[in-house]
């Protein structure tokens, strides 16, 4: 049950703050959502710091890796919105941002999360 309460405190502070970058970044002029662009990027950054200090001499216990990289990173992070979104620029024929948008995340995502593991060793 412990367990189960560390994701669930995690996750809600990780949407909050997802919530409020979207807020702030999303714009409704170029429609480009550098909110959810931006949280995924930095979330996968923080996951790479979490598991890199994890794996590191166990630098972090099974409980505070539950709470930050299982329950605020995974709150924080979004799949679903970055899916809708890409359906929104396909819907609309916006080849170009959705090429973007798409590569751009998986390559930037990737990079910041071998980052964050490099930044701990």
């Amino acid at each position: 049950m412990k367990h189960i309460l560390l994701v669930f405190i995690g996750g809600g502070f990780g949407s909050v703050l997802r919530y409020i970058i979207g807020k702030y970044l999303n714009s409704s002029q170029t429609g480009f959502p550098y909110g959810t662009f931006a949280a995924n990027i930095i979330g996968s950054l923080f996951i790479g710091v979490i598991l890199g200090l994890a794996a590191k001499n166990n630098s972090l216990s099974q409980s505070q890796t539950l709470l930050l990289a299982t329950g605020f990173c995974g709150g924080f992070t979004t799949f679903s919105t970055f899916a809708y979104e890409n359906h929104m620029f396909l819907k609309a024929g916006d080849f170009t941002s959705f090429a973007v948008y798409t590569i751009g995340s998986f390559i930037v995502g990737f990079l910041a999360v071998f980052l964050g593991m490099f930044l701990v060793k």
